[in-house]
């Protein structure tokens, strides 16, 4: 295996990782509307990623390092192409880390209110519009021989891409429902697992089809192996909810999301942004990527860094393992 398709496996895992992670902070920020009933309760799904929601974040920033790096011009065409959904998706995680930080600096009501609008849409849109962007990654776009995107917006709204982005709306907040039920005690409990059952319902229609028309359509062997995965994780995790197990659910609907993400990156190789002017000028793992020294003095320093990262991840989340719920909150800041 050469080195570019090394770095294309590692960029699919740090993807996958942002997805799993980022995944369940989008859909609290939905729920915050959705499931809470008041402030208290808004809190305490706050509260549920308050010690990780930035950490996950890493993850994206990882990759979109890693892309930059490895495979410059896969980065150059992405960027431009994809310029204003990507400046979107920016605007809300930078509104939505503000949001969770000020929200409690004062004790006004419209003050808390408007920031807490901002977590509900600034999580809402970027769990819409990644599903859109890599639906269009996948299913390819107007790029030239001059591996430049010669679209514009209206093209990346297509019915392929618009599926996903709803199919990573609905699989992102049923990922967060089965999180806050696995994170909080008493009554938000019991209604995050009844809604996390009606929103995995609607999810595996929607993720049914739009895995379906991606196999039917770039599918092989080992990309329908990953489907059937995602679908049986799907429905593990919707019975596993009913049955009271939160961490079962949990970890099926991550790997979910593990599997499904990895059935679009198998659908991808070797390209990594397919051309649908000319299956030529598409760019691929091979025509898209640095030197093999660059990618050499990458691959040493993720050795290093890499799993440091995640260790002490890993021990965040085992240091803030304890579910929380609305009595542990306290009337006034």
């Amino acid at each position: 295996m050469e080195l570019h398709d090394v770095w294309f496996v590692l960029i699919a895992f740090l993807w996958t990782g942002y997805f799993f992670l980022e995944g369940f902070d989008f859909g609290i920020g939905v729920l915050t509307k959705l499931l809470a009933r008041d402030r208290k309760e808004r809190r305490v799904l706050i509260n549920t990623i308050g010690p990780v929601w930035d950490g996950n974040e890493v993850w994206l920033l990882s990759a979109g390092g890693a892309t930059f790096a490895a495979f410059p011009e896969w980065y150059a065409t992405l960027f431009s192409g994809f310029y204003l959904p990507l400046l979107i998706i920016l605007f809300c995680l930078i509104v939505r880390g503000v949001a969770f930080e000020y929200r409690h600096k004062r004790d006004e009501d419209r003050w808390q209110t408007n920031w807490e609008h901002a977590i509900f849409w600034c999580s809402l849109i970027p769990a819409f519009l990644w599903g859109v962007a890599f639906g269009n990654i996948v299913r390819g776009v107007k790029i030239n021989a001059e591996m430049e995107y010669v679209g514009n917006v209206a093209d990346l709204l297509n019915p392929y891409a618009l599926l996903g982005g709803l199919v990573t709306l609905t699989l992102f907040t049923f990922h967060g429902a089965v999180f806050a039920a696995l994170k909080t005690v008493g009554d938000i409990r019991g209604r995050a697992r009844a809604l996390a059952t009606k929103l995995g319902l609607f999810t595996a229609v929607l993720a049914l089809g739009f895995l379906g028309w991606t196999q039917a359509d770039k599918g092989d062997t080992a990309s329908l192996v990953a489907m059937i995965v995602a679908v049986v994780a799907l429905v593990a995790a919707i019975g596993t909810n009913l049955a009271g197990r939160e961490g079962w659910s949990f970890a099926f609907s991550g790997v979910t999301i593990v599997a499904a993400v990895a059935m679009l990156f198998l659908t991808l190789f070797p390209n990594v942004m397919p051309s649908s002017l000319n299956e030529a000028w598409s760019l691929t793992v091979t025509n898209a990527s640095s030197t093999p020294y660059t990618l050499k003095i990458m691959t040493w320093c993720a050795g290093i860094a890499a799993p440091l990262v995640m260790l002490y991840q890993g021990w965040t989340y085992w240091v803030f393992r304890k579910r929380i719920g609305t009595q542990h909150i306290a009337d006034a800041h």
